[in-house]
């Protein structure tokens, strides 16, 4: 009887650790599940279809409900439409803020796996994995709306509004990370370019890196969270600084950041640079690499936790 308690104990004990390692870790049949339901549903998440930027905005809501009691819309009118953000927060409210951020919403008519799909269920992902973890600093996760054409560049943008919003409530961030496209990923030769030639020299030409994106000038606290990254992700991992006119540096949400002087930068496989789908009807779920995608996942989830 007693051998049997304890053989019973010890398989509890089992399953729970293997539960308990597989919320710290990012799970390819969530993000398949999520992906599926973003981007499967037969309409398109640009600026003039509200009712399914509004749909996928539910999605999401419910989501990071699921995992943290703080979670709410960011409402704002731009052109006499409504638009949301969506914000998941979990730690202590007065401590310093980690902002992680990606946008829901897409250019034209695409599906918008890579762009940016992928960020926005890395948001999910990492809700789940933050989910009852005691944190000594504020974490939240923002999922924005109109990162694309025709308010891109615009402070119409709704990491504009986020990131304005912070300011002028005195919130104190220690820094925020866009994810912009973190799923396309090519071993073979020639499928990596550069906005300048040279650049393959000394990152190669195959697409098989997450990037690192900083600006020139920037904050020594990127630096610091860029080598830390690096020393902890299972993924190969390129660190890219250069000035903020370069082709492709501010391309997404960290830009309005910048502009507010937030230390900021951006995780990338490098958008059109490498995915030939960019902005096209073929981006879709089915050309991405969700292994390689839950490895940059899994290190930005060490980055919160560390």
């Amino acid at each position: 009887m007693t051998k049997c308690i304890a053989t019973s104990l010890l398989f509890i004990l089992s399953v729970l650790l293997t539960e308990l390692s597989h919320a710290q870790e990012s799970d390819t049949t969530f993000i398949k599940k999520h992906f599926t339901t973003i981007t499967k549903s037969g309409e398109y998440r640009h600026y003039k279809n509200v009712k399914e930027l509004n749909r996928v905005a539910a999605y999401l809501k419910s989501v990071f409900e699921s995992y943290s009691d703080t979670v709410w819309y960011q409402s704002f009118e731009v052109d006499g439409r409504k638009y949301k953000n969506v914000i998941c927060s979990f730690g202590p409210i007065t401590a310093k803020r980690t902002i992680i951020g990606a946008h829901y919403d897409v250019c034209g008519i695409s599906e918008g796996a890579d762009d940016n799909a992928s960020g926005v269920v890395g948001l999910l992902e990492l809700a789940r994995m933050l989910q009852g973890k005691e944190l000594s600093k504020r974490v939240d996760l923002v999922a924005y709306t109109l990162e694309e054409p025709p308010y891109y560049g615009t402070q119409n943008m709704g990491s504009f509004i986020h990131a304005q919003s912070l300011v002028k409530d005195s919130v104190e961030v220690e820094i925020m990370v866009s994810l912009e496209m973190i799923a396309y990923f090519k071993d073979q030769k020639n499928t990596q370019d550069y906005p300048a030639k040279f650049l393959s020299l000394f990152y190669g030409k195959r697409g098989n890196y997450i990037t690192l994106v900083q600006k020139i000038g920037g904050h020594s606290s990127v630096d610091k969270w860029c080598r830390k990254y690096k020393r902890k992700a299972k993924v190969r991992t390129k660190r890219f600084k250069g000035p903020e006119s370069l082709v492709g540096i501010a391309f997404s949400d960290h830009r309005n950041y910048w502009h507010f002087n937030i230390p900021a930068l951006m995780i990338t496989d490098t958008a059109f640079f490498r995915n030939k789908h960019y902005h096209q009807s073929t981006d879709v779920m089915e050309n991405l690499d969700f292994h390689r995608m839950s490895l940059v996942i899994n290190a930005v989830y060490e980055m919160l936790t560390d």
